[in-house]
């Protein structure tokens, strides 16, 4: 639904005071950022249809924040759009949102056809099928196996390795020894390596 330029201008709700309207559009404005909508026409379009919904709602239920109608207005939009062009309306809103916003972003739907974005009147055919082949399809069901644990085999040199750390924590005397050893043969490396 396209919307005359005057209309654009000739929002006012009778509900809600300017400031609440206000941070409204600027979290619908931010919405649309995010979706890398930058059309600034495109945007006030959507906006206002956003809000012109909200307000109605608004004037139904003046107890709830305008911002929190028009977030819920433009998912209720979203997951209308990509029912419609996914072909699925009755998914969940969790699964619709994330099918749709993947296949937008491989198709690189908003950037392709910027002003097909939440409109359903003037859909281009290639991005319909774009937005359909992209959508996540589910993999095979999931299967019960079971596992038989098996011992790891590590080789004979950590095998020693452990049985020498064994007979080490032993003889706490001769850990003692070997760690001093150690730390004297690389005094002694590092003296005859800076000579």
């Amino acid at each position: 639904m396209e919307l005359p330029l005057e209309s654009l201008t000739a929002f006012r709700p009778r509900t809600g005071t300017p400031e609440q309207w206000n941070a409204a559009f600027v979290r619908v404005e931010d919405y649309l950022r995010a979706h890398r909508v930058h059309n600034r026409l495109q945007q006030s379009q959507i906006l206002q249809r956003v809000l012109a919904q909200a307000a109605r709602q608004h004037e139904k239920e003046p107890h709830l924040d305008p911002t929190t109608l028009a977030a819920e207005e433009i998912d209720r939009m979203m997951d209308a759009w990509f029912g419609e062009l996914l072909g699925d309306k009755n998914l969940p809103h969790e699964r619709i949102a994330v099918e749709g916003r993947v296949a937008l972003q491989m198709c690189n739907g908003v950037e392709r056809w910027p002003y097909a974005f939440l409109d359903l009147e003037n859909v281009p055919p290639e991005f319909a099928h774009e937005m359909k082949q992209r959508s996540v399809q589910a993999g095979p069901d999931m299967t019960v196996t079971s596992m038989v644990p098996r011992e790891i085999e590590l080789g004979t040199l950590t095998e020693v390795a452990g049985q020498t750390f064994e007979q080490i924590e032993k003889w706490p005397i001769l850990r003692v020894s070997l760690l001093w050893m150690l730390f004297i043969s690389m005094l002694t490396m590092l003296f005859f390596a800076t000579r």
